[in-house]
């Protein structure tokens, strides 16, 4: 292997476009000069269009937790009681958030690998008349579930009156996201996935009757006050100093965007699923989620007769692949691709044929090409079905 060879195909931070990359090698402005201003003022209308809302999407810099706090300081005040969805990893996240303000938690728990169901939230939710906002997750990266975001506030609106505070991090530019539609209250998202930009920049909406709750709260923090950031962008500028080089790259990444058109984005990103999926399914590997809850932007693997961590090994060594392994009760017992951002069908058949030699070099009886093969008829197919 070329030792400058690498292969990143974990879910997130994910492959950066060329242009991108040029895009942000830009000679660097002043970030309170009118350059800086015009170009948040192109940004502005674009990143809506994404999110699927007639709100100004805010421009944080920070990690996607960085706006997952930022959802909660701003929200929720201590003692206030909310209601936690956790179908893994990163719904966990948002308890361990809340505790540390204070917060009370109510925690519903769904079987990692599962997408919750929101029937089952709205009779849950009706024992706790009090809660102030429901926190869920679009994409729980860590098991490769999509979440049915789409029914949950008008299941929640039935019974309560609570906002509804969606993190997107790992799938908000590679799937459909309508936040004014749905009912979304806050929405969070990152750079580093879909978006195709390094981690550094965080994207919040917010919706005007969460702005309402939080112009309520006198205790929003310093640098995560949101309000702050939605004073500053009405005057096409931040509160705090932007980072620019990432900015620049964001212009270029909804460039790119918009010249592919957003439905296709997510037509790619569906197609990119179901070549995985089908497969590992020809591979006879089992795969940790049922179709229906499968996220388009990360697919976990979960193998029953070879070792996730050791596998993961090898095709790093042979060919610089890299997925990701479990996390927390999942660690050691599952694998994850992700193929999302800059990645396309064909980078999903390169991966896919690296896997297979990795599996024969781990010690897999397999038959070399079946799982390309099956991953190949799905993009035959599929193309068939959209001439």
């Amino acid at each position: 292997m070329l030792q400058d060879q690498n292969y990143l195909r974990i879910p997130g931070p994910t492959p950066i476009p060329p242009s991108v990359q040029r895009a942000m090698a830009q000679t660097m402005i002043g970030h309170r000069g009118q350059e800086t201003s015009e170009l948040l003022r192109s940004i502005k209308p674009r990143l809506k269009k994404v999110f699927g809302t007639e709100q100004d999407v805010l421009i944080v810099t920070g990690s996607g937790t960085s706006g997952l706090e930022a959802a909660v300081v701003n929200a929720v005040k201590p003692l206030d009681e909310v209601l936690v969805i956790v179908t893994g990893a990163f719904g966990a996240r948002f308890v361990k958030i809340c505790e540390a303000y204070g917060i009370r938690v109510h925690t519903y728990e769904v079987e990692w690998g599962k997408a919750f169901a929101p029937i089952e939230i709205k009779e849950y939710l009706q024992s706790f008349p009090e809660v102030r906002a429901v926190f869920a997750t679009y994409c729980e990266t860590s098991t490769g579930v999509m979440n049915p975001i789409h029914e949950l506030a008008a299941a929640v609106n039935e019974v309560s009156d609570a906002l509804i505070i969606v993190d997107g991090v790992s799938c908000v530019g590679g799937v459909e996201t309508r936040m004014d539609d749905w009912g979304i209250d806050i929405l969070v998202t990152g750079s580093q996935k879909a978006f195709m930009l390094p981690a550094g920049l965080m994207f919040i909406a917010v919706s005007e009757r969460a702005w309402d709750v939080i112009h309520s709260n006198p205790n929003r923090g310093f640098y995560l006050d949101l309000a702050k950031y939605r004073k500053d962008l009405a005057n096409d500028t931040t509160p705090f100093t932007p980072a620019l080089s990432l900015l620049f790259g964001l212009d270029q990444a909804l460039a790119l965007m918009e010249e592919e058109g957003l439905e296709n984005v997510y037509g790619r990103h569906t197609l990119m699923k179901e070549m995985t999926r089908e497969a590992f399914r020809a591979l006879d590997i089992p795969l940790l989620t049922n179709d229906e809850d499968a996220s388009d932007t990360v697919t976990a693997i979960q193998p029953e007769d070879f070792d996730a961590e050791e596998f993961r090994k090898v095709i790093k060594k042979e060919f610089g692949l890299s997925v990701a392994g479990g996390q927390e009760r999942l660690k050691g017992k599952i694998f994850r691709i992700g193929h999302m951002g800059y990645c396309s069908p064909a980078d999903v058949l390169q991966t896919l044929a690296m896997i297979e030699l990795g599996l024969i070099k781990s010690g897999k009886n397999i038959e070399l090409g079946r799982g390309v093969a099956a991953a190949q008829r799905i993009y035959l197919e599929k193309g068939e079905n959209d001439r």
